[in-house]
């Protein structure tokens, strides 16, 4: 491992916290204090996060098509400066018209930065370790989370519900940081483009051996997870009287066990497989979600960490699938079809989610919805193919005079 390689994991870690965690997770933590300041329904509210994952899914189908025609570096660059301008959009949004339009740009700004860092990630560390690669992405991402949940309580704390426009503020001032090392520090040695192929990679994805349950599983994690971290605050909050601040702590909690949720999931599915892993990963957090139910304080926040946990592995463990599985040229079609189908799920999830809390006037049914959906990951993950293990082949070795960093990963600019 070099120096090099752990700059551009650092890179592709801090852009997916960026894109990610503050551009699409934040919503979760601070919508109670958007619904008191600008009097949203919760039926608005979930249009404004599904306007966040249809953008997710919008972005996903335009990273296939853009790919074929520029670097996946500046892919990343584009998505990066998106994704923050959605931020400082969100930040000075007087209604609810405009903050969609803000959500709208992180989600698309998201999937720009997202799809290319797993390849990025696991290029730039050896085989074996590639696992371990792109389970530090969702740690860099939990980072994010754990620090916008902190954020937002003190941000309530300090200006009650009318200040969380300055939550934006903040995540914007430290991704356009992110943006300009990212312009001014990294390169991409990328010496050709994607190939052109089907719209959506679909008949990439077909080639990928157990890509029925494998899509299966991937668009049942969209719709499930993000009843969870949408409405959980809510939920406790206003079924179950928590205060805010103890609302933010669990939603803390979730990303602490986001941390230690990818690199834990690598030994797992290493010692275990694939199948072993996703349905213990599914099966658990139908009975996480069923416990937090009642409320009560420190068994839901227990059950916070390893949701986190869950909530990290499931994806890991389906992206390690994907690059184990797919040939080189169908990775990035394939994965992005994948992808489209997850979107599609994160798209409705919200929306259903708002119109079920407005109709029963309570989150409960939402949460439970959340819970039973899991049950069809763990039906998805037994009818994965018994694949052989294999053992991924390795870099070609670069001449003497060419950087130890592969040609798909991102390398510091000498100076």
């Amino acid at each position: 491992m070099t120096a090099r390689a752990w700059i551009a994991v650092a890179f592709a870690a801090a852009s997916a916290g960026v894109a990610q965690g503050f551009g699409r997770f934040t919503l979760g933590v601070v919508l109670p204090a958007m619904r008191s300041d600008l009097g949203l329904s919760n039926t608005v509210a979930g249009s404004i996060a599904t306007a966040n994952v249809a953008a997710y899914l919008i972005g996903t189908l335009a990273v296939a098509i853009a790919a074929s025609r520029i670097k996946l570096l500046t892919v990343m660059k584009v998505g990066l400066l998106i994704a923050v301008g959605g931020q400082v959009v969100s930040a000075l949004a007087p209604n609810a018209a405009v903050l969609m339009f803000g959500m709208f740009c992180c989600g698309f700004g998201g999937a720009w930065v997202w799809i290319p860092t797993p390849v990025v990630a696991s290029a730039a560390f050896p085989p074996e370790k590639r696992g371990t690669a792109i389970g530090l992405l969702s740690s860099g991402m939990a980072l994010s989370i754990v620090f916008t949940s902190q954020l937002a309580g003190w941000v309530r704390r300090v200006w009650g519900d009318e200040g969380w426009r300055n939550v934006y503020v903040v995540q914007a001032t430290i991704g356009l940081l992110v943006a300009v090392g990212t312009v001014a520090i990294v390169r991409h040695a990328q010496d050709q483009l994607s190939p052109k192929g089907s719209v959506g990679g679909f008949d990439a994805l077909r080639r990928v051996p157990g890509w029925k349950p494998i899509t299966a599983m991937y668009t049942t994690f969209g719709f499930m997870y993000l009843l969870v971290l949408a409405f959980m605050s809510s939920r406790l909050e206003d079924d179950n009287g928590w205060s805010a601040s103890n609302a933010s702590l669990s939603f803390t909690l979730i990303g602490l066990g986001m941390v230690f949720g990818g690199p834990i999931v690598a030994k797992s599915v290493a010692t275990f497989g694939t199948r072993a892993t996703l349905g213990c990963a599914f099966g658990l957090w139908t009975v996480l979600v069923l416990s937090i139910l009642p409320g009560w304080v420190l068994p839901t926040l227990g059950a916070s960490i390893v949701i986190g946990m869950i909530f990290a592995s499931i994806p890991v463990t389906l992206t390690m699938y994907f690059v184990e599985n797919a040939s080189a040229e169908d990775y990035g079609p394939g994965f992005s079809a994948a992808t489209l189908a997850f979107g599609v799920a994160q798209m409705v999830s919200p929306q259903i989610g708002g119109v079920l809390a407005d109709w029963t006037s309570t989150f409960l049914w939402v949460l439970l919805l959340s819970s039973a959906c899991a049950l069809l990951g763990i039906v998805g993950a037994l009818r994965l193919p018994k694949l052989p293990t294999s053992t991924p082949k390795p870099l070609p070795t670069p001449p003497p005079n060419q950087p130890l960093v592969p040609p798909s990963v991102f390398s510091v600019r000498p100076h």
